[in-house]
């Protein structure tokens, strides 16, 4: 057998801290599913009075696996364990991008930015071809947006993504960060921003950026694409092409007063939300995509949810227990569903 360690993530935010190692645990089962060797003996261990995540495997890791858990969202190092000895392994993230631009927005209800990772990498990894997004840039819509950590992560991955979101107040803010970061970053792209219309009649505010991952690609043409709608989500993504996204990721309204939420939301229960919207998202959704929810399990149960979703004809998958509590109103789970 061959054993690994994982060097977990030091989170600032306590709570997503103490529950990340049986999150990162639930998220090494489902990259499980694309590996050459499964893990097995998954326990969390302190070693040095470090917390650490450690498994065994029957035969050695390979370069695709090490490249592949790289991308885990708690995962800060990876090391092969011989005795008490530590090897440490070369990562190879996604990464296209630095960091801090989803770490540099602070607000009130913001979604930890590693569950934001956690969320995008369980739906990908459960469409139809999960490693597909280390070689070639998906399309990833998130159509309840809030200020934009979803298409962030999807923008450091290298991927392609479409927002929506009917609060002006978070598109203003998305607009003015991401303007303000490209130009930082010194990140050849153009923007293009205005008024949304549809046969005439004006829906809301839109912001088209295009961007290359490096100068040349730029020059060359080769562009990844970011689009937030700033309208109701169901026109939002009526505006999409059918079939033209790999993965839906969102984090639901959590039907209490939650700084992420806006009023509009909450004139309404998040599952009443789901019910009406997820037709419009799933007609988007390519034959073999994914899409992934979290939301908060006080306000809608998770036989419910998934009824919404099977209901818009898609499969709900099988799942890990990724149920953790994010303050004394919000226990928050996830669910992935596939596109025939």
């Amino acid at each position: 057998m061959f054993d690994y360690g994982i060097l977990i993530y030091p989170s600032a935010n306590r709570v997503y801290a103490d529950t990340a190692p049986a999150l990162l645990r639930a998220e090494l089962a489902v990259f499980a599913r694309a590996l050459s060797t499964e893990p097995a003996d998954v326990e969390e261990r302190r070693l040095g009075g470090v917390p650490y995540l450690t498994f065994s495997t029957a035969a050695p890791l390979s370069e695709e696996d090490i490249a592949l858990l790289s991308n885990l969202s708690s995962l800060y190092a990876l090391f092969e364990l011989t005795g008490d000895l530590l090897r440490p392994l070369e990562i190879t993230p996604l990464d296209k991008f630095d960091s801090d631009l989803i770490t540099i927005q602070k607000y009130a209800g913001k979604t930890n930015e590693l569950f934001t990772k956690l969320l995008l990498n369980v739906t990908l990894l459960s469409t139809s071809d999960p490693t597909a997004f280390l070689t070639r840039p998906l399309h990833v819509l998130d159509p309840l947006c809030g200020r934009g950590t979803t298409l962030n992560q999807a923008m450091i991955y290298g991927l392609d993504a479409t927002g929506v979101d009917r609060d002006g107040r978070d598109f203003e803010a998305y607009e003015r960060f991401i303007k303000t970061w490209l130009r930082g970053k010194r990140i050849k792209h153009t923007a293009d921003s205005g008024q949304l219309r549809r046969n005439k009649a004006k829906l809301g505010q839109r912001l088209e950026l295009e961007f290359g991952v490096t100068k040349e690609q730029y020059k060359a043409g080769e562009v990844r694409h970011i689009t937030y709608y700033n309208c109701d989500t169901v026109t939002g993504t009526g505006l999409l092409k059918a079939n033209s996204v790999d993965a839906i990721v969102t984090d639901a309204p959590y039907g209490v007063q939650h700084g992420s939420h806006r009023s509009e939301d909450l004139s309404r229960s998040p599952l009443d939300l789901l019910a009406e919207a997820v037709p419009s998202w799933t007609r988007t959704l390519r034959p073999g995509g994914a899409l992934g929810i979290a939301w908060n399990t006080h306000v809608a149960k998770r036989d419910d949810v998934a009824a919404v979703l099977t209901g818009a004809g898609l499969d709900v998958l099988e799942t890990p227990d990724f149920t953790h509590r994010v303050d004394q109103a919000i226990l928050r789970d996830l669910i992935v569903a596939r596109k025939p």
